[in-house]
Order: structure tokens, then sequence, then C-alpha cells
């Protein structure tokens, strides 16, 4: 008698869809999975059974309103292995830029009625609400680290992690360094691998949606950003983008954040009409 199929779901909170669509985009490997586990959720590719009991939920999206705080809840229930996949479930993605501003005055500036706006305070990683199994970084994931993790946990192993930097992985792809001989405010040097560098090989720079890298030295990085002409507004934006949330990135951003603030202007840049007597 064969053994049953392990049972699978994909479920989505506030996100783009860009991570659900690296399953889609597996084509004959999409296949392949499926003859290893039972698909019961995924209602991008059409089975709908969100309060299904499964062993591998892989989940999308940030927690951004109160129903999603309800909703991940019941998901870590009825899962024996939680995956969270991509920027937005891994570190709050773009949604948590507006935990670095006034969320509710941006309300109020765009609708007409704002009290209709249901949100959370602030728009956090899954982690931060139900304990996590695995995350997979990333804006979108790709094939390959979807595969690797399913297989890793059918096989009860733990998958082995990415731990080179986006400039390893242009040195294997021969490509030329846009930091170097362009002088672009490229973040590879602090952004994990996996995507194939594929901003750098065709001639711009990394923006970090791979996430921080192990050891990623971002004071160093700022500097050179700077060096580079950059104020130190510019720099902070660098890293409060897409992983703004991720604890190194936010680390950087705020230091940054502070020396714009803390900078003077110089006499030259005010109004003559505007000087203060001395």
């Amino acid at each position: 008698m064969a053994a049953a199929k392990a049972r699978l779901a994909v479920h989505k909170f506030s996100s783009c869809d860009g991570c659900q669509l690296a399953f889609l985009n597996l084509g004959e490997d999409l296949l392949r999975l499926a003859e290893l586990v039972e698909i019961v959720h995924f209602a991008e590719a059409g089975p709908v059974a969100p309060e299904a009991a499964v062993d591998i939920a892989f989940v999308e999206g940030s927690i951004s309103t109160p129903e999603d705080e309800e909703r991940i809840q019941a998901v870590r229930r009825n899962s024996r292995h939680l995956i969270s996949i991509g920027a937005c479930a891994t570190a709050g993605g773009l949604q948590a830029l507006r935990n670095l501003a006034d969320g509710p005055g941006w309300s109020a500036e765009i609708y007409a009625q704002p009290e209709y706006i249901h949100t959370l305070a602030t728009s956090t990683p899954i982690a931060a609400h139900v304990p996590v199994d695995l995350e997979l970084w990333g804006c979108p994931v790709n094939g390959r680290q979807v595969l690797g993790a399913v297989r890793a946990v059918l096989f009860g192993v733990v998958p082995a992690p990415e731990k080179d930097k986006v400039c390893l992985e242009c040195k294997r792809h021969q490509a030329v360094c846009v930091l170097v001989a362009k002088g672009l405010p490229c973040m590879g040097p602090v952004t994990l691998a996996g995507c194939g560098a594929i901003c750098p090989r065709f001639g711009r720079d990394c923006y970090a949606c791979y996430g921080p890298a192990e050891n990623p030295n971002a004071a160093a990085l700022g500097r050179r950003l700077e060096g580079l002409g950059l104020v130190p507004e510019a720099v902070a934006r660098r890293f409060l983008f897409i992983n703004n949330n991720a604890p190194v990135f936010a680390e950087a951003g705020r230091h940054w954040r502070e020396q714009h603030i803390l900078t003077p202007i110089c006499a030259e840049d005010v109004p003559t009409e505007d000087r203060p007597d001395i």
C-alpha cells in the first residue's frame, strides 16, 4: 500500500503575490512537486481549503491587519511545518515602510473616509506573531529555494542555508563590479546571495531584495556610499527599502537618518536674507 503524500498549503497575506508566482513559474518542476505532495490549498493555482490541516504551509506576505493576526494563528495551528517566504513574510516588506512614518496621517491624506481603513499600526513579519520553522528570503523567492525546502522537510533534514553575498555571485558570473567600475550605490556587499546577481549582471546596482547576508558590515558600506556622493538620507533609503524591518538594515537606516537630522546646513546654502545676524 502506497504511503500517503504529505499535504501542502500556500497562504497569502499582505503581499503582491510574487512569491506565489515562484511556484507557478516552476513549470514542469511544479508537476514533479505535485508527485511528492498533495497541494490542498493554493488559491493562485486553484485548490482552496484555507482551514485544512497540512504537513507543510508556505506563507507569503506580512501581517498588516487585525484579520491577518487572527488568520496566521489558525494557519500555525493547522500546520506541522510553517515556512515564511519572501521579503514581506520575513521582514515586513514594502508595507513595513509605514512603520517609519505616520501611518494614520498617510491614510487621512489619501482617503476621504480613513475610518473605514482597518490596519494595524505596523506591518510585521510572520515570525513576530507565530513560531516559524524556516524562512526563505527574497523578493521574490525563486523556485530552487521552494523545491529545496520541500525536499528537506520531506526527508527530515535542515536545508543548507545560503551564506554568500551577492558580490560572490558577481564573481562567479564574471560580472563587472558596478560599485567600483560605475560608482553605483550597490548593496551587494551586505546582501544575501540567491538571485543570481541579476541586477549587477545587467549593469545596475543591487537593491538588497534578498535581505542582509551573514555578518554584513553595514557601517562600512554606508560610509562607502557616502563617499560616492550620497547624502545621509539617501544612504538611509538604501537600507530602509524592501527589507527595512530586518534588524541590521533597520539599525543602519536609523543611524543615517540621524546623521541627516544632525548634518548642519552650510551658510552659503542659506539665502542672505535668511541668515541670522552674528
